[in-house]
């Protein structure tokens, strides 16, 4: 458990904006290694939290609509290190 904990500590995460079809906006989350930890898992939370629909796939984690500071704050709760987080 305890390396889990470290490793979540280094994960340099991206976190930014794409329009999607139709002028809407979602919220894309990088970096986090889909082989250490449960994208699926990590995504159902965030989703849970916002109210908002969203995905894992392709090794990122994708909200609807923008909720990057809100997602910063989460995944720091979640152990991430928010100096690692970057937030475009």
């Amino acid at each position: 458990m305890l390396f889990k904990e470290v490793l979540k500590e280094q994960q340099r995460i991206r976190i930014y904006i794409e329009k999607a079809r139709y002028g809407k906006l979602k919220t894309i989350i990088e970096g986090i290694d889909e082989k250490e930890f449960n994208l699926d898992e990590i995504a159902k939370k965030l989703k849970a939290k916002l109210a908002c629909g969203g995905t894992a796939k392709n090794g990122r984690i994708e909200l609807q609509g923008d909720h990057r500071e809100k997602v910063k704050r989460l995944l720091a709760e979640l152990g991430f290190s928010e100096d690692l987080i970057e937030v475009e």
